[in-house]
């Protein structure tokens, strides 16, 4: 589905938790799909209390890339594959890892660095795929410390 710029522009606003919080997405969606099926013009349409703390411009902005979004979709008759902006990030299925040590540098000196080897196995769309990396021991503490803040997120956000 071809989008034009500032629709696409309009789309990143609304997707973006700094703009709109959780509740007010909800709301500009439900009010895009009410405006579209509103037999008459209602000025009053984006006057919500969950929308007023957003700025007017990005709301307008928004909300007409919402509902240029949905007629565009009606028009092709599109599914869900069809709908799908941008890129899902890949699911991880399986890690595995081990310890290494860098025993010499390049210019022959001893060095007997600890460093870990890591292959992500993971799958998008289907395809299967692994990310090899490797990373230092505090690389990888700072990487546990953001999956744990990343997982801390995520239950928080679907108790909501």
């Amino acid at each position: 589905m071809e989008l034009s710029d500032s629709v696409q522009r309009g789309l990143q606003s609304l997707a973006d938790p700094s703009a709109f919080a959780h509740t007010s997405f909800q709301v500009l969606v439900d009010v895009s799909f009410r405006s579209l099926l509103s037999s008459h013009a209602d000025a009053a349409v984006l006057d919500q209390p969950e929308l007023k703390q957003i700025d007017q411009i990005l709301l307008k902005q928004s909300h007409a890339a919402a509902t240029t979004f949905i007629l565009e979709a009606v028009k092709q008759n599109a599914d869900k594959s069809t709908i799908s902006i941008g890129r899902r990030p890949p699911q991880i299925n399986d890690v595995s890892w081990r310890l290494q040590y860098h025993m010499k540098n390049e210019q022959v000196d001893k060095v007997n660095e600890p460093f870990y080897s890591i292959s992500l196995n993971t799958e998008n769309e289907g395809c299967s795929e692994d990310i090899d990396f490797t990373c230092t021991m505090e690389q990888l503490q700072d990487l546990v410390g953001k999956l744990k803040d990343a997982a801390k997120s995520v239950e928080k956000a679907s108790q909501m």
